[in-house]
């Protein structure tokens, strides 16, 4: 299988995204990560079809409260490398992939955000692997077992993902966002697919959300579910209130994860999909008052 690597000179001049890159070999795939800061690790995890450029805000705004803060780019995305063939984007391999980049890191008592992807990738991990984690805050995520009807917009975004003649990553970006971005951001968002080959990994992550009962990882989940049925360290949720994908789904988690209970779980005024876009300075300071505020249980 041939391995993409987009060219270094497509991230130059990044918006407000200078930080140091680091890069880590998982299954011989180079996964690039932002390390930045000291002391409890919060570890930021992005979803389809964004890149860890989606959290340049709260990453300064995390690192000046006292954090470690860890954001990768998930295999497929960013400056982390790409398998040309769509055989290689399963559910099942991104949870390994990212798993295994939280054990190369040696990462412990992590705070996990999570969003879209990456709460499905994430909360999985937090499920089977309660041990490495303190906190969660999720935000626009769920996961799904394909026992409810998905929602049209998502049916629709799936369609659209796979079938659609040209993939414009930054436009999507923009159609999940409240906020007006720049073109530079918009063109940061673009920067690691210099064609249509290298978006591979985002045309098929919609199409691999477990959305019928029969899906094999439907049913991994409902074993993730279970396993989070006992899980009490504190867990937050804070959503958009601009989000029709996900709309709803906070009362779920808030409903079935005991580490939820006691908490005011805000839905964030003009906040759509890609909130971390709209809400980054209110998200780093419910993440840094959760954390602060909240003993470990």
């Amino acid at each position: 299988m041939k391995i993409l690597r987009t060219p270094e000179d497509r991230f130059e001049k990044l918006p407000d995204f200078d930080f140091n890159v680091h890069y880590t070999t998982i299954d011989d795939l180079q996964m690039a990560y932002v390390d930045e800061g000291e002391g409890e690790t919060v570890l930021l995890l992005h979803g389809e079809p964004s890149w860890s450029f989606l959290y340049r805000r709260m990453i300064v705004k995390l690192k000046r409260s006292g954090y470690r803060v860890v954001v990768p780019d998930l295999i497929g995305f960013g400056r982390s490398d790409k398998p040309s063939e769509a055989s290689a984007y399963t559910y099942e391999n991104h949870v390994h992939w990212v798993l295994s980049f939280i054990n190369q890191l040696e990462l412990t008592n992590i705070n996990l955000f999570c969003q879209d992807w990456g709460g499905l990738i994430g909360l999985r991990i937090v499920a089977f692997h309660q041990d490495l984690f303190a906190r969660i805050v999720a935000s626009n995520t769920f996961l799904p077992t394909g026992d409810r009807p998905a929602p049209e917009a998502f049916l629709k975004w799936q369609k659209f993902a796979k079938h659609s003649e040209h993939f414009d990553i930054g436009k999507v970006i923009q159609m999940g966002t409240v906020t007006e971005l720049t073109e530079e951001e918009i063109a940061a968002y673009n920067a690691p697919f210099p064609d249509e080959s290298y978006k591979i990994g985002a045309r098929v992550f919609p199409s691999i959300v477990p959305t019928e009962k029969d899906d094999p990882q439907a049913q991994i989940n409902r074993e993730a579910w279970q396993l989070l049925l006992n899980f009490s360290k504190p867990f937050l949720t804070a959503f958009g209130d601009s989000d029709p994908i996900t709309a709803g789904a906070e009362k779920v988690i808030q409903k079935l994860v005991p580490g939820c209970k006691g908490f005011y779980h805000p839905i964030i005024s003009g906040g759509g999909h890609f909130i971390q876009e709209d809400k980054p300075d209110m998200l780093a300071i419910i993440i840094h008052n959760f954390i602060k505020n909240t003993p470990q249980r």
